[in-house]
């Protein structure tokens, strides 16, 4: 082994801490590191429907929502947010209200005389967004910064009269073409796009601003929301962020998405009001934004290594831009190999076939065969247990050391050493010439047991930390493997002991875990939670792995949370949709509920349902237009054409 450390400087070693932001007042509401960390989400009712519209309101605040926002499309729905407040006030209930606008900087105007705060999408308040690349000249650059301030100053100056706060609300899919044409689609440009009306706000002495950078790809959302401090930093602004993953979906998909973003960033002090995007009435999503927070409102660790962002981009790893671990590959794992699932079984002492059914790897009795799907584990961990019949071939065994060592057949099976087992030569001596797995635990990796596993051929590391939050304590191991120029495979490994709530363990696995694998970190995993059962284990750990990207096993849908401005039913359709669709691994389809969310957030989907008006919905391949204002009650036969047209279909 070739050990040449090189000197790096990614990480401070430090207790956590938020990063450092200014006040925003909104209304009696406070966002900002000097307050708590506050959970907000949006109504899906009509804007018009004052009653429906307060009900709702209602049971988001009662589950713990702080902060509503409605949509505010045009004149009248902006308007209407008096009638809701003062109907809300007349109630008792005081949560401050967010106007959304997009398009519509008359409606925000009137919106900030009412409400506490205004939402603006610098991609869409003052441009319309035709997908054309200009070459534009730095005179017609600025001509074009010239033309935004003339109609955002405007707003500007009404919530300086007002005392409304105000969010710069960056969107990923919705860069104007102006952005686009200069930055393309980059975290860089979702930055710029922000800056942009930053710099206009900070000229006219107003800042009562909170800024987001929200994509579907949790991999991008992070990168740009990592840039995007750096950039303030570099420029002494210090205004507070809303976290959020747009366009999640529903169910598991949309917490796993969810937590792989925000949780990255919370985990490095970043954030300070977040609102989890799911395809679910609202007050659904509030749970589990709480759930989020909750985990880093009382941290006590010692030495919890948090990433410093000025320098990282110095070194081989770059905090804003994706780019996998070099690392070599042994058997199945490393290098090119997709990330590997281990399912753990090692507290199961009597083995039986239909004990793997779960993991994904089927007997049939009838026919003496066995049958694996999208998810099926790729190797099982016995521990010392033996199993009393033959496995599967595409499910590989892992054993204690000791334990492998009486194993007659060892051509699928594979031993597992800890640190200690490292210091008996004895066991160097009998090990697998094929794959050798060495369990470490970060406090326990030095040079000395780097040396000493490299004895072994074929070496794959299984890491594991003993804080509650491993995220960051994993990374810096990275770091330090990077350092001393280890190209081994790495998994990960943790022990949830108190994860008796199964949304609690899925958002921080999927945090610890699935943060990682969107930073490039991490050859495989393996999770341990003795209160959560082994199918709920194994459909989350392939679910982290399709919502970062890293191994596709099935359909995936990237679907708006839906709002008044939503045109049809789409909790129902996105259901009706994912029924009839679930079976076309690696396939995108977006479900949008309006124009809004329309071609530009549907980013790199393959397929795109977007509702054109009542009861219409236009279907998109990729960002074109394909067919329009198709009846709804027929569009989603129309999607299915389409998709069988394109070649994508696969027959049940």
């Amino acid at each position: 082994m070739n050990f040449n450390p090189r000197k790096k400087d990614n990480i401070t070693t430090m207790t956590y801490q938020r990063r450092k932001t200014s006040t925003v007042k909104i209304g009696d509401l406070y966002i900002g590191s000097d307050f708590p960390i506050i959970p907000q989400s949006m109504t899906t009712t009509d804007t018009m429907d004052t009653q429906k519209s307060v009900e709702q309101i209602i049971r988001m605040v009662d589950a713990g929502c702080q902060l509503v926002r409605l949509t505010a499309p045009s004149l009248k729905e902006a308007q209407n947010l008096a009638e809701i407040k003062k109907a809300l006030n007349a109630k008792g209930v005081k949560v401050p209200l967010v106007a959304d606008i997009h398009f519509t900087p008359n409606a925000a105007e009137l919106a900030a005389r009412i409400v506490e705060k205004v939402r603006v999408n610098p991609g869409n308040y003052a441009d319309k967004k035709k997908f054309d690349i200009i070459d534009y000249t730095d005179a017609e650059y600025q001509e074009e910064i010239d033309r935004i301030r003339e109609k955002f100053v405007p707003l500007i100056k009404i919530c300086k009269e007002y005392g409304t706060a105000l969010r710069i609300g960056t969107n990923h899919g919705s860069l104007s073409d102006r952005i686009m044409s200069r930055y393309g689609d980059t975290a860089h440009g979702m930055v710029e796009s922000a800056m942009e009306f930053l710099r206009i706000a900070e000229d006219e002495n107003f800042h009562n601003i909170v800024l987001s950078m929200k994509s579907s790809n949790p991999q991008v959302m992070v990168q740009a929301y990592r840039l995007l401090v750096k950039t303030m930093d570099n420029n002494d602004m210090h205004y507070p962020l809303h976290l959020g993953v747009t366009e999640a979906g529903d169910g598991d998909d949309g917490r796993i998405k969810s937590a792989l973003g925000i949780g990255a960033l919370l985990e490095d002090g970043i954030g300070d009001t977040i609102r989890v995007s799911l395809t679910e009435d609202p007050e659904f999503e509030v749970p589990v934004a709480k759930k989020l927070i909750a985990r880093y409102t009382q941290i006590e660790q010692t030495n919890y290594p948090q990433l410093n962002l000025n320098i990282a981009e110095n070194n081989n790893w770059s905090a804003f831009d994706y780019k996998r671990r070099e690392s070599k590959e042994v058997y199945n794992l490393g290098a090119h190999q997709v990330p590997r699932v281990i399912a753990n079984f090692s507290n199961n002492e009597n083995l039986t076939a239909e004990d793997l059914k779960p993991i994904g790897h089927i007997y049939d009795a009838q026919l003496d065969k066995w049958h694996m799907n999208d998810i099926g584990a790729d190797f099982i961990y016995l521990g010392n247990n033996k199993a009393n019949f033959m496995l599967p071939m595409g499910l590989k065994a892992v054993y204690n050391a000791q334990t492998w060592n009486l194993v007659i057949d060892k051509t699928n099976a594979f031993p597992l050493f800890t640190s200690a087992d490292l210091l008996q030569s004895n066991h160097l001596k009998a090990n697998s010439s094929t794959l050798n797995f060495v369990h470490v635990l970060v406090n326990e990796l030095n040079e000395e047991l780097l040396q000493t596993a490299n004895q072994m051929k074929n070496v794959v590391f299984i890491l594991e930390s003993n804080l509650a939050n491993p995220m960051t304590d994993f990374r810096a191991t990275f770091f330090k493997l990077d350092d001393w120029n280890i190209k081994n495979p790495v998994l990960l490994t943790h022990n949830y002991h108190d994860e008796s709530d199964e949304e609690q363990f899925m958002l921080h696995c999927s945090t610890d875990f699935g943060a990682l694998l969107i930073d490039g970190f991490a050859d495989g995993l393996m999770f341990k939670a003795n209160q959560i059962k082994t199918e709920r284990m194994n459909q989350i750990a392939f679910g982290i792995l399709q919502a970062a990207r890293t191994r596709i096993s099935k359909t995936e849908y990237i679907s708006c949370p839906s709002c008044g401005r939503t045109l049809f039913d789409l909790q129902e359709t996105t259901a009706m949709i994912r029924k009839r669709t679930d079976h076309l691994k690696g396939v995108k389809i977006a479900i949008m509920g309006c124009i809004v969310n329309g071609p530009g957030e549907m980013a790199d989907a393959d397929y795109g349902y977007v509702g054109s008006g009542v009861d219409k919905i236009t279907l998109y391949k990729g960002k074109e237009v394909v067919k329009r204002n198709i009846a709804s009650d027929n569009a989603v036969n129309e999607l299915i054409e389409l998709i069988k047209e394109n070649g994508d279909w696969v027959e049940l």
